[in-house]
């Protein structure tokens, strides 16, 4: 493993930093305080800082040499709303907060990179980064959409990229170990909120209304169709029926039920194909049984789509830090969402994953759950640091030398 000998120097101050954080989770758009912490530090690192950007946002900027070429380097920053189950010295002291996904770690990954940038811009070897790295730090991640909320607020236009990179943690890929893919990495993630109104009765004499409760059923049964009978077999879609609310009371009918969840695909035309259906299937079932339905479809995140070129340059960078054998190339997608994809939409590049292992690292007094995202035992895998900021130092040293050539 090829390591940056200063940035390993340095992994406890990061660490530190880290473990801060994770102490002081922050939910979405409430990103203060972390803000503040990175903010601080670009600053104290010698970088250009813009704050604002999609509220709690905050971008470094390092510009060095004569070329014009830009790259961004993006990490997120939120936590989510879950109690942490874990004692060790650096829980979350906000009860009902977490950061239980690893946003800590991507930012301390990230710090890691600029901190060791803004050095060697001050060094002998200024000349191995010729042009200029934006380091995005984004608020709400998680349901949030703070990435579209940053290019709203001119992330692009303030902060020109010539491509943009994001990297998350993944449990049970080995430490040491990284995956990519081109195309599709991660699934769209759009929400469905569906009322079937009937007429409430006496349970006894069910002939006497309209039972929403029965239809909500056939209305369930009817959506799974769509994936097994209308969407194509090789277009990958799920449809999760996660919440049916109706009645309180074991003798009554009553007037309404809710039927709730959500879908994933790959591509956008295939979740237009959903909702479509999905909509025809509620408003028929429904008149079929003399109830009435309606449909409220969002579509929230689109799919995390790589550029295929900037995936495959890097994993050319990964396998020069950990070697061939430890990248997994084409890395099996998964129907989980990232608001990357707004990034991603707006410029070519690339979404990857580092491993965070299998929960191992986690020091005495942590949960008696697996080590995943978005569980209340989880932790952020300290080790990933000094390998998660190497990479992106030579991401954005190699992008820069390989992409500014017509600007010298």
């Amino acid at each position: 493993m090829q390591l940056i000998d200063r940035v390993v120097q340095f992994q406890a101050e990061i660490q530190k930093i880290r473990r801060d954080i994770h102490a002081h989770p922050e939910l979405r758009f409430e990103e203060a305080r972390t803000s503040e912490i990175v903010a601080a530090k670009l600053a104290e690192w010698g970088l250009e800082v813009t704050r604002g950007l999609g509220g709690t946002g905050v971008v470094g900027t390092l510009r060095n040499g004569m070329s014009k070429r830009a790259v961004g380097l993006r990490a997120d920053m939120d936590a989510l709303p879950i109690q942490e189950t874990n004692e060790f010295a650096h829980r979350s002291t906000h009860q009902g907060k977490m950061h239980a996904c690893g946003h800590d770690g991507h930012t301390a990954m990230l710090l890691g990179a600029a901190k060791y940038l803004a050095e060697l811009k001050h060094s002998a070897e200024s000349a191995s980064l010729n042009g200029t790295v934006h380091f995005i730090f984004q608020p709400a991640e998680e349901g949030g959409a703070g990435a579209q909320r940053m290019i709203d607020d001119g992330l692009f236009e303030r902060c020109p990229c010539d491509s943009v990179f994001g990297m998350h943690n993944w449990p049970g890929l080995k430490v040491g170990q990284f995956g990519v893919t081109g195309g599709p990495a991660m699934a769209s993630s759009n929400e469905f909120d569906i009322k079937v109104i009937g007429k409430g009765a006496h349970a006894a004499m069910p002939h006497l209304g309209v039972d929403p409760v029965f239809v909500a059923v056939q209305v369930v049964n009817g959506l799974q169709g769509i994936i097994t009978r209308v969407k194509k077999p090789i277009d990958s879609a799920v449809l999760s029926v996660t919440m049916i609310q109706a009645g309180e009371a074991t003798n009554v009918i009553p007037e309404s039920a809710q039927i709730r969840g959500t879908v994933r695909t790959f591509r956008d035309d295939v979740t237009a194909l959903v909702e479509k259906q999905m909509r025809r299937i509620v408003e028929m079932t429904c008149a079929a049984h003399g109830a009435e339905g309606t449909t409220d479809f969002n579509w929230n995140y689109p799919p995390t789509v790589n550029d295929d070129a900037e995936a495959e340059f890097a994993a050319t960078v990964m396998d020069d830090i950990v070697g061939v054998d430890n990248v997994v190339r084409q890395i099996e997608p998964t129907m989980g969402a990232e608001d990357f994809a707004f990034m991603l939409k707006a410029k070519p590049g690339a979404y990857v994953f580092i491993g965070n292992g299998d929960g191992t690292h986690r020091t005495a007094g942590h949960g008696l759950g697996p080590c995943m995202l978005h569980n209340p035992s989880y932790d952020f895998n300290d080790d990933l640091i000094p390998l998660g900021a190497t990479y992106w130092v030579r991401l954005a040293q190699t992008f820069l030398a390989r992409r500014g050539d017509a600007d010298l």
